[in-house]
């Protein structure tokens, strides 16, 4: 075993706990025929897990000393290891239908779902374990929603794994986390939609999360208030709900009505 202390500036918390560990393999329900992009491996004890259930791993790692090791911990023929970003990683390199599994700093997470949703080769399937309060909020329903869960949503099915507590990391996180599950959408939510017109649209919507729609879509778009009022109005929403109230679906008749 290598003797090598976490990276404070990295975000690198060590996982051991071959429960929590496990837990992610399921949640990513693995077969023999499948692709994973493992984000981040450290010591590659979900490496070790991965390459026995799947056909290929390849796992990214940034930090140089990580990148190097991983091979000799973990020695087997389908794994390979890169020294790359997984921000400006190419995902078309990928085969179609590969998984995301990945225990990822904390720091990188909101970057990352952008960059693996917004692919124009994305993931079947993404298992992230992330820092719980984030998770809950990618997750969230219609009264808590925010423009981080509005744009995952958009893109995928998205569900919750086991909690994994602080105490199970080396050295601990000062949160708790949580198995983040997403499956990408094998079909668009919604036809005939301008992607970025429509997260346009959210984010105007988000801009000023604790008033009500009415100031927040008028500041937002740059509209006076009786014509954000007119807006929400046609397309069915109350003028006095706040941003978090709405779903996909709201959000999409707001849009039909606004670049009609």
């Amino acid at each position: 075993m290598y003797d090598y202390s976490p990276k404070k500036s990295l975000g690198q918390h060590w996982l051991h706990d071959e429960l929590s560990l496990q837990a992610m393999c399921y949640a990513a329900e693995l077969n023999n025929t499948d692709v994973v992009l493992e984000i981040g491996p450290g010591l590659g004890t979900l490496t070790s897990l991965l390459v026995r259930q799947v056909k290929s791993v390849l796992a990214l790692e940034y930090d140089k000393d990580l990148y190097r090791q991983l091979p000799s911990r973990v020695r087997s023929d389908n794994l390979e290891v890169k020294h790359e970003d997984c921000l400006t990683f190419d995902y078309t390199t990928m085969p179609k239908g590969y998984k995301v599994v990945a225990n990822i700093p904390y720091y990188l997470t909101s970057n990352l779902l952008r960059t693996l949703c917004e692919s124009s080769n994305p993931p079947a399937l993404i298992v992230l374990l992330v820092q719980k309060e984030v998770a809950q909020r990618v997750s969230a329903k219609p009264g808590d929603t925010s423009l981080l869960s509005i744009s995952v949503q958009y893109y995928c099915e998205v569900s919750l794994g086991v909690e994994v507590p602080a105490i199970l990391f080396t050295p601990p996180p000062k949160v708790d986390s949580q198995v983040l599950i997403m499956r990408t959408r094998k079909t668009p939510l919604f036809k005939g939609v301008d992607s970025k017109q429509f997260f346009s649209l959210v984010r105007a919507g988000f801009s000023q999360r604790r008033k009500k729609l009415r100031s927040s879509i008028s500041a937002g778009l740059g509209i006076t208030k009786d014509q954000a009022e007119n807006l929400l109005t046609s397309a069915n929403i109350d003028p006095n709900d706040r941003p978090q109230m709405l779903d996909l679906s709201q959000w999409h008749a707001l849009y039909e009505q606004y670049y009609k």
